[in-house]
């Protein structure tokens, strides 16, 4: 089997990729910039604008995993053309080059586009990909968390600190990183139960976490019991404006991101979840977020 893959470099990528070598799937994988000799893998130079380097990466796949797409930028205008018209030059590479089958990695607050132009821009690339004419299946998972990822650091390492600021309400469903490749490389083969689906993956737990249940789990996962502070929609509205003064581009907490993440509901959706038989977690997510920790303390983040 081959398969082509976008966002192969970042967090979720890399997973895929440990998954994919660990089942002998063969990766052709887009990367800015040179990478190492991985088994496996053929890397192709290039980035989501440019066709040639898509229409030779889809080249010879039996399947595209369309990952990459912008995440967090201070600029909200950025996200259509990262992940609007990114998709968009995906599907007519696979077009192209006689690709049947895509798999889009989309996002939950997909489903609250009003929310945030992230979730907008997620929203619009979905509606691409179902019209594309294409075999396709769209997955939006929840929070991902595992080794490698930035964006949840953030939580363990004010953990660690001992206080853990969160949303005043709300609950929200979780999913290690490699749970959610197992579950991309799962839908490679298309068939009845899972073409033109859209999924909506976890861990498991039913009713998701709320936010001081997961709060304190990370607190156990790097050894404390923190003290679980509560935000407003407005004080995390000024904080997101003191992280962009003090990080500007490299801010984790943005406008955008307050927009979505004080949302009170982001548990996955009856209707959304895979078919058991076909794919479920296997990992215990407070047994995810020790390793997780641990892994952050391996490398010198924590």
């Amino acid at each position: 089997m081959v398969i082509a893959v976008t966002g192969a470099t970042g967090f979720l990528g890399q997973a895929l990729l440990e998954q994919a070598q660990s089942e002998s799937v063969e990766v052709r994988a887009l990367a800015r910039k040179p990478q190492g000799d991985r088994p496996g893998v053929t890397w192709f130079a290039g980035d989501l604008a440019n066709r040639k380097a898509l229409n030779r990466l889809c080249r010879e796949a039996e399947a595209v995993i369309h990952v990459a797409g912008l995440v967090n930028t201070p600029d909200p205008a950025d996200f259509a053309e990262a992940n609007v018209t990114g998709t968009l030059n995906v599907i007519e590479a696979a077009q192209s080059v006689g690709v049947p089958r895509l798999i889009f990695v989309s996002s939950l607050s997909a489903r609250e586009p009003e929310l945030s132009a992230y979730g907008a821009s997620k929203a619009r690339a979905e509606r691409l990909v179902m019209a594309s004419g294409l075999d396709w299946t769209i997955v939006r998972p929840p929070t991902i968390y595992g080794p490698r990822d930035v964006d949840m650091f953030e939580l363990f390492r004010a953990a660690k600190w001992g206080v853990v600021p969160v949303p005043k309400v709300g609950q929200s469903s979780i999913i290690h990183a490699d749970d959610l490749a197992a579950l991309l490389l799962t839908l490679i083969p298309g068939g009845e139960d899972v073409t033109s689906r859209c999924f909506e993956p976890d861990d498991g737990k039913g009713g998701g976490w709320s936010h001081d249940e997961l709060a304190r789990a990370i607190g156990w996962a790097v050894g404390r019991r923190p003290f679980v502070l509560h935000l407003s929609r407005r004080t995390m509205q000024w904080a997101a404006r003191a992280d962009m003064r003090l990080r500007g581009a490299k801010a984790r907490l943005t406008l955008d991101r307050v927009g979505y993440m004080t949302h009170p509901d982001w548990v996955v959706s009856a209707p959304g979840r895979v078919p058991q038989d076909l794919w479920h977690s296997h990992i215990p997510t407070r047994a995810g977020l020790k390793a997780t920790a641990q892994w952050y303390r391996d490398n010198g983040w924590l």
